[in-house]
């Protein structure tokens, strides 16, 4: 795969079993890395936590830098998965509910609350999910 296929960021290794890596990377808005980003307020970083197959040819140390990878597809169907589904599902539900009749706060409510059941469906799917979801170490 060349880099133009993959999403990398760089991390530090946090955990190391049998099976997996435990790496915290931390992901940036395009503005974190501004000089202006103090004055803006608009600055915004996160540390994310990930879960990671453990090479076995390879040997890891604690605070080890790592580059870690994911194909852009990956990423693609992580971010219609998380974002694109539930907001159409939100949309459709607030549309069908204002199409009723639903006065629009409650219509907006159940709007929200028809996310329950999605989220519940991903959770109890997630083993199978993260298989879908490879993440390789460089």
């Amino acid at each position: 795969m060349n880099e133009k296929e993959t999403i990398s960021h760089e991390g530090v290794v946090t955990k190391i079993t049998d099976d997996e890596l435990e790496i915290k990377i931390l992901a940036q808005s395009a503005c974190a890395a501004c000089h202006a980003k103090s004055a803006c307020g608009m600055g915004e970083q996160a540390e994310k936590i990930l879960t990671v197959p453990r090479p076995k040819d390879k040997e890891f140390s604690l605070m080890q830098k790592v580059n870690v990878t994911m194909a852009i597809g990956q990423g693609n169907k992580a971010a219609v998965l998380a974002y694109l589904i539930p907001i159409l599902l939100l949309l459709a539900v607030l549309f069908v509910c204002l199409g009723l009749g639903v006065n629009e706060g409650l219509s907006a409510l159940i709007s929200i609350v028809a996310l329950v059941p999605y989220y519940i469906v991903l959770y109890l799917r997630r083993d199978k999910l993260k298989k879908q979801f490879l993440y390789t170490i460089e």
